[in-house]
């Protein structure tokens, strides 16, 4: 909790009782508004954790209709916010009415310096912890792949997708460009399933020759072949009982395709010169950046193996695609390349956000590290400029709607995630940039699903 006394906004239209109030809670910083504007004024700008709120406000001071209205309001601004309401003892419906509509607790006048103390203090208990329960939770889904950052609503439904398939034990295909964060999202699904205090096993089937690559995968007996001087178990017998990551699959000879079929069907193995068959408990999860539909009608992929393999197919978005994630990345990896190589830099240069966001990254996340991680060593200067990383201006190509409606939300949803990437995340900086509240920025990540 903060040193700061909490901040409670005072709706009412009475000088007399607002000062009364604000005498008997000088324990907090009190707020006055005399009127709905006023009030939404104070709340955009301070965010109080409480209001008090009189339900008999101008020009309708003694009906409820402009207190409810204002009710409304501030719950709509601040769903959070805990809204105390403050009636007459002959007005309990229109307090019923607003606790129906969404108030915390209401007060009955005359007014009692103690009871409204301790329905305060209740109400600011209740904030804290609801506070601290939606920064649990948020942790809780941000934390769940290691290594994977990202904020674009596609690859958070990829994340979502991984955590759901990872308790069981289907094979799993992830399909992505190079550089998408393929083996990230692999050990992810390793993590987080039952396996996971087991090993996790990775061979890139295009990195070991192919006459290789049989003996990587099965193992071989002494004496198979010249060189084999001792008995040596596979990748695959060696990820018994863990996961296994076929990476690359797509570059797999097909006499090979045909062995591991085999095994995915018999869940057995012979080693090369072996003659008795080794059961495997292993979970494959492969991955490639090859069109296997194209590799299907050419004939270069078995398909009987793709179907084996992709009991569920899983297509990681390249970054041009996932929006606000190229920002959110560059900075991580300043950081992280700054600490390791000892360089004190503020940020990027405007010209090198724009270039960040231009860019249309072919080589994805591993390009961009790449670009980072030269820059942070090139930079003469406080900040990372469009000459450090070598990117080339201008504005990215955007295939917008023609329906007025769609293009205003794309346009909105763009806006709040460039102005959230070039401020590393800082809601209120982001707000500052786009000219809007806190509140109405959150009010907008929250309606294009941003975290």
């Amino acid at each position: 909790m903060s040193d700061k006394p909490a901040k409670i906004l005072l709706v009412e239209d009475d000088v007399g009782l607002q000062k009364q109030i604000k005498w008997s809670l000088d324990d907090y910083e009190i707020l006055v508004a005399g009127d709905r504007e006023a009030a939404l004024v104070q709340l955009r700008r301070f965010e109080p954790a409480v209001v008090l709120l009189d339900l008999g406000l101008p020009p309708d001071p003694d009906g409820a209709t402009e207190g409810l209205a204002a009710l409304q309001q501030i719950l709509q601004l601040c769903p959070a916010t805990k809204i105390i309401v403050i009636t007459g003892n002959q007005d309990r419906g229109n307090a019923l009415k607003a606790i129906g509509l969404g108030a915390f607790d209401f007060y009955n006048k005359p007014f009692d310096e103690q009871i409204l103390k301790i329905v305060i203090a209740r109400a600011l208990r209740v904030f804290a912890l609801e506070q601290e329960n939606r920064q649990f939770s948020a942790r809780a889904r941000a934390e769940p792949l290691q290594g994977l950052l990202t904020s674009a609503p596609t690859m958070l439904k990829v994340c979502r997708t991984i955590e759901k398939i990872a308790p069981s034990d289907v094979s799993v295909l992830l399909l992505g460009e190079s550089g998408t964060g393929k083996e990230v999202l692999a050990r992810g699904l390793h993590e987080l399933s039952p396996r996971s205090k087991e090993r996790f096993v990775a061979i890139n089937c295009a990195a070991i020759p192919e006459n290789l690559l049989e003996s990587e995968l099965f193992g071989y007996e002494k004496g198979a072949f010249t060189g084999a001087a001792k008995q040596t178990i596979g990748k695959i017998e060696y990820a018994h009982h863990g996961t296994l990551f076929l990476d690359e699959i797509g570059d797999l000879p097909l006499p090979l395709q045909a062995k591991l079929l085999r095994f995915l069907q018999e869940r057995v193995i012979e080693r090369l010169g072996g003659r008795g068959e080794i059961a495997v408990d292993v979970r494959v999860v492969a991955a490639t950046h090859q069109n296997l539909s194209n590799l299907l009608k050419e004939g270069r992929f078995r398909e009987d193996l793709f179907y084996r393999l992709s009991e569920i197919a899983v297509t990681i978005p390249p970054l041009r695609d996932r929006q606000g994630d190229r920002l959110l990345l560059a900075h991580a990896f300043l950081e992280r390349h700054s600490q390791v190589h000892g360089r004190a830099l503020r940020g990027f240069a405007p010209e090198a956000m724009q270039a960040i966001e231009s860019h249309t990254w072919p080589g994805n996340v591993r390009e961009m590290e790449n670009t980072i991680k030269r820059a942070v060593i090139m930079s003469d200067g406080p900040q990372v400029t469009q000459e450090d990383l070598g990117l080339a201006g201008g504005n990215a190509h955007d295939n917008e709607p023609l329906n007025l409606r769609q293009v205003r939300e794309a346009a909105e949803r763009v806006a709040v995630l460039k102005a959230l990437g070039r401020c590393n995340g800082n809601v209120a900086h982001a707000a500052e940039m786009l000219g809007v509240s806190r509140p109405t920025l959150y009010d907008l990540m929250n309606r294009f699903s941003l975290k």
